[in-house]
């Protein structure tokens, strides 16, 4: 699916009627899904997070920097945070399919549009900069939006659209693609924005100031100030200190540019160690806008394996571990249910929300789904989800500790395939109800029947494609179930057999699946191939499973 998140930020954090304003304005656009609205009243600054299709992300964008420039005026603003326009900068990031050249020229056809429609200067920055010298928002917006004039006038600082000179009220705007930035703030125990800055100094990037012997700021022949590494430099971490107000603290405010780089928990323990050095501790941090499940998931297996526990437990379990362990409580709520972007996305399906009373009336009512598909996905959710029961009893397991680091890994390949299967119990059904939906199309005409074909082809193939994801998730679980009724601890052997049986059934039951609508397929060719992978999963399941189910026989002393 071709997805775009954008993230723009706007001088203004303090107008409930300004901040209204410009997210019905996003909101108008069809086809795009706010997913968050974050201000903040001393920074005078607010981040709005939608996600839509390309052109849906374009219009929405440029929704929301006409409305902007309508509404606030940077001649009067003044805030903690560097800025210099009132849509400061707006960048789209690729989710699902799309790739970042598509985000790229998103930027400059939006860039074009705005210089030449709302007559705003506009900059590209990031992977749609068109210099290298133009890649760093920091550089563009240095000088903020009362340098912008003279700025405008040096011809190395052209705006990429729209005239050379300030827009009277929006003054210019940053626009650009770019990997997914975490802004993620460290609070400290103290008033004191200096010690917090000098903190921001020693971790990120770019460095601190070079002093001389006398303490003073070295320079270079053009005025600008000498920088060196600092004794906890972290890649692609940007940082500054600021006091907040209305927290009553100084924070390191950051921005992680590539968190699989720099990941939020490494940053947190970089801040404590330069902290503690202080004589300061840190109190908590917090997300400012969203961040990906997967820097969260970290951070959880981070702290839980300082804890000697292992990290392959349910994925709740690893958020909760990185909710207390970074203090993302400590200025304000985290809800991961609105600060994880995959949760705002993608929520958990109607099915696999449903208590297991509900979900097994549901497949013994007369509707025809969810039927053997989902009922396959979840018996193989419960195969994956017993094998990762085994791998963390037994990394527990006293006398066991040179297994460890084995059931660490088991188990936790066992929890994504668990979470796999539990979203394909929903795809199963809704790739069913999309097979229904194309035979019901029109065919009185000639155009109706060809578009009836095309889309319940469509359907046929993602009816195929579901259940054949759910063979090859559920072979997996059996090899890791077979392992494990091996080398798990023995007193938990007999659910490690549950596992392989599970997950068998689970394989037994997709292929069931995968048949019956193979015939529909009218690609002879892909029918052929989509049956010869079916075929061989089918026989490495059947092989895994009677050897282990014997094994597991043997042991527990059945003759």
């Amino acid at each position: 699916m071709k997805l775009v998140e954008c993230v723009p930020n706007v001088s203004e954090g303090r107008d409930r009627t300004v901040l209204d304003a410009l997210a019905a304005a996003i909101s108008s656009v069809d086809g795009v899904e706010l997913l968050d609205v974050d201000p903040g009243a001393t920074t005078h600054r607010t981040v709005f997070t939608f996600v839509g299709g390309i052109d849906a992300a374009e219009r929405a964008a440029f929704a929301l920097i006409e409305k902007a420039a309508s509404l606030i005026d940077m001649r009067a603003h003044r805030g903690e945070h560097p800025r210099m326009g009132a849509t400061d900068v707006c960048p789209f990031v690729p989710l699902g399919d799309t790739t970042m050249e598509e985000c790229a020229e998103l930027a400059r056809r939006l860039g074009r549009r705005v210089g030449e429609e709302l007559r705003i200067p506009v900059f590209l920055y990031e992977a749609a900069a068109s210099s290298p010298a133009r890649r760093s928002l920091a550089d563009i917006r240095k000088g903020e939006f009362e340098g912008l004039a003279a700025k405008l006038r040096d011809p190395a600082w052209e705006p990429d659209f729209g005239p050379p000179e300030p827009h009277p009220r929006a003054g210019a705007t940053v626009i650009g693609a770019r990997e997914f930035l975490i802004a993620y703030n460290v609070s400290l125990n103290t008033r004191d924005r200096k010690l917090a800055t000098l903190i921001a100094q020693n971790i990120r990037e770019a460095g601190r100031p070079r002093r001389g012997p006398d303490g003073k700021v070295l320079r270079d022949s053009a005025g600008a100030a000498l920088t060196e590494p600092g004794p906890s430099r972290m890649e692609a971490v940007r940082a500054t200190g600021w006091y907040i107000e209305e927290y009553g603290r100084a924070q390191v405010s950051i921005n992680l540019t590539d968190y699989k780089i720099s990941p939020p928990h490494a940053v947190f323990d970089a801040v404590e160690k330069e902290a503690a050095a202080l004589g300061l501790r840190v109190t908590g941090s917090e997300v400012v806008g969203l961040i990906p499940l997967e820097a969260v998931r970290m951070a959880g297996r981070h702290y839980l394996r300082r804890q000697g526990r292992t990290a392959g437990l349910p994925e709740e379990e690893l958020v909760a571990a990185a909710r207390l362990s970074l203090g993302l409580d400590d200025v304000s709520p985290f809800d991961p249910g609105r600060k994880i972007i995959e949760y705002r996305v993608q929520p958990r399906g109607r099915l696999a929300s449903l208590p297991v009373s509900g979900f097994v009336d549901l497949v013994s009512s007369p509707a025809p789904a969810p039927g053997g598909g989902s009922v396959a996905a979840l018996a193989g959710a419960l195969g994956a989800g017993l094998a990762a029961m085994v791998a963390a009893l037994t990394h527990e397991r006293k006398g066991m500790e040179d297994r460890r680091a084995e059931m660490e890994r088991l188990g936790s390949e066992s929890q994504a395939i668990k979470s796999r299967l539990s979203l394909a119990v929903d795809d199963d059904t809704r790739a069913f109800e999309g097979m229904m939906s194309a035979g019901r199309l029109p065919r009185a005409t000639e155009a109706q029947r060809a578009e009836r074909e095309r889309a319940v082809q469509e359907a046929t193939r993602r009816a195929i494609e579901v259940p054949l994801a759910v063979m090859r998730d559920g072979v997996r679980a059996l090899e890791i179930a077979s392992a494990l009724a091996s080398r798990g601890m023995p007193s938990a052997r007999s659910d490690a057999g549950v596992a392989v049986l599970a997950a068998a059934a689970a394989v037994e039951g997709a292929w069931y699946n995968v048949l019956i609508n193979l015939g529909g397929l009218a690609d002879g060719g892909a029918a052929r191939t989509l049956r010869a992978e079916g075929d061989r999963l089918l026989a490495a399941a059947r092989r895994l499973r009677d050897e282990a189910a014997a094994h597991v026989a043997a042991t527990l002393g059945e003759r």
